[in-house]
């Protein structure tokens, strides 16, 4: 089943490469004996998303890109190797989503004239009391 990206973008399952894998940590005799945990490994180049996902995908600095340009994730959360896969699949998902929008261009503001009148009448108030704070000559 290919991953949706967007409503034009797709993966095909042909370009992404799962294996099951023995998950580590803590479990018993389940986890020795079970491949449950997936190693997902997608390459950027060699896939048929468009230019602009690949240039922005191998220009993240996400220690999950390999320097030849492979996506590797490994998902381990779930007993099932089934969740495991829908996991995996979703954070690649999300990994390519993430790169597909564009940022809206930020339109620098100007305090208004009201504001700089404020400020100005605030710092000269406040030196005025600061001037009253000096020697009392008697």
């Amino acid at each position: 089943m290919p991953v949706h990206i967007s409503g034009k973008v797709t993966i095909p399952d042909d370009e992404i490469e799962v294996t099951a894998i023995r998950a580590q940590g803590a479990g018993g005799q389940n986890v020795n004996k079970v491949s449950s945990a997936i190693h997902l490994r997608f390459d950027i180049c060699a896939s048929s998303l468009p230019d602009r996902f690949k240039e922005r995908l191998l220009n993240l600095p996400d220690q999950r890109i390999s320097k030849d340009g492979v996506i590797i994730l490994k998902a381990q959360r779930y007993r099932s190797q089934e969740k495991n896969r829908e996991e995996a699949l979703n954070r690649l998902r999300e990994m390519v989503s993430s790169v597909s929008g564009t940022r809206k261009r930020r339109i620098p503001t100007k305090p208004s004239g009201s504001a700089k009148r404020k400020r100005l009448d605030e710092k000269s108030r406040r030196g005025r009391i600061k001037e009253l704070r000096g020697r009392v000559d008697e």
